[in-house]
């Protein structure tokens, strides 16, 4: 079974991270990433631009029309993704909370229930 990982910050706990703390923690999730694509479960990971680089995209007399947003109500918003393919629901959360961000920050997971991948073969 596939899930989705999400990771959540803002623009201030980032910039609140001392740049050697910060390259230390990027080191552990290169490791956590390279253990889990070896092993067959991780399937994809991407780290997110910032808020002031996200855009709302709707259509408008049949064009695509960007505007500045999304506009958060909160001060995090979803800064990296990855997703798993996994045995059991068990074994996800523990993928999840193996995670080098897991001990600051939680991880939410999101079982996948329609991927058009799998559909196609």
């Amino acid at each position: 079974m596939k899930y989705l990982l999400l990771i959540y910050g803002n623009e201030e706990k980032w910039a609140s991270i001392a740049t050697e703390s910060l390259d230390k923690e990027i080191a552990k999730q290169d490791a956590w990433n390279t253990r889990h694509l070896a092993s067959g479960e991780l399937l994809a990971a991407y780290g997110l631009g910032g808020e002031s680089e996200a855009q709302l995209v709707r259509r408008k007399d049949g064009a695509p029309f960007a505007t500045d947003g999304p506009y958060l109500e909160s001060k995090e918003f979803v800064c990296s993704l990855y997703v798993i393919d996994v045995e059991s629901p068990e074994r996800a959360r523990e993928i999840a909370a193996e995670m080098p961000w897991a001990n600051v920050q939680p991880i939410e997971m999101w079982p996948i229930l329609h991927d058009v991948f799998d559909d196609r073969h």
